[in-house]
């Protein structure tokens, strides 16, 4: 079985080490690379290409806001799962709204990490509980009513967010957009992950309840 290949960025060495030193008693974690900042995180993910990266928000050089959304772009199959000691719904929109797949805070049990990054690997997202209801926005009150619920999409992840409501399969979508089945399947990933959706039956509930299926 191959282990997860793990990449932690945080600018506090201790908090680095220990972290470091938790995910390797793991037997199905490697951690292949650290850093210390979020320019350097942006570099090691380049070249380890990591399964998950490990980061922090509030890093010198470039914030993990940023970093999250280089590494995203440069590689959409990596996941990034956010460890901070922000809570603010503020920010875990904002992370998620750059493709971040999980969240969680520093003064939480260790086993939740290992459990976040399990959940990563496999797929699935992961929002500590008392954030995950703004990953989701169902806290965000009159701001939702004027709100874009696809606001944060590229121009292409609408275009595939809006053929998967239709119903239509991955390499249906290929051919009518000109892609490859495999960079769909990215975006189609890579939406679901910024909407907080985790099946195609969702997605169209989503699509139902924001009034984005055609009539």
């Amino acid at each position: 079985m191959s282990r997860i290949r793990v990449l932690v960025a945080d600018d506090h060495t201790i908090v680095r080490q220990g972290l470091i030193s938790l995910l390797q008693a793991e037997q199905e974690i490697e951690v292949v690379g650290q850093a210390a900042d979020g320019a350097e995180a942006v570099a090691q993910a380049a070249a380890l290409t990591p399964d998950i990266v490990v980061l922090d928000i509030t890093m010198p050089r470039l914030s993990g806001l940023d970093a999250a959304r280089r590494i995203r772009e440069a590689q959409p199959t990596c996941r990034i799962l956010v460890l901070t000691m922000h809570d603010d719904e503020e920010y875990v929109l904002k992370m998620t709204r750059v493709g971040a797949a999980g969240y969680i805070v520093k003064d939480g049990a260790a086993a939740e990490l290992i459990e976040a990054i399990r959940s990563l690997a496999a797929g699935r997202t992961y929002f500590a509980g008392r954030v995950s209801h703004a990953a989701t926005g169902t806290s965000r009150g009159n701001d939702t009513a004027n709100h874009d619920p696809l606001g944060s999409l590229t121009n292409r992840e609408r275009e595939v967010f809006r053929l998967v409501a239709e119903a239509k399969t991955n390499p249906q979508i290929a051919k009518l957009l000109g892609l490859s089945p495999k960079t769909v399947d990215n975006h189609r990933t890579r939406l679901m992950e910024k909407l907080g959706i985790h099946s195609t039956a969702e997605l169209v509930r989503f699509a139902a309840r924001h009034g984005l299926l055609d009539p």
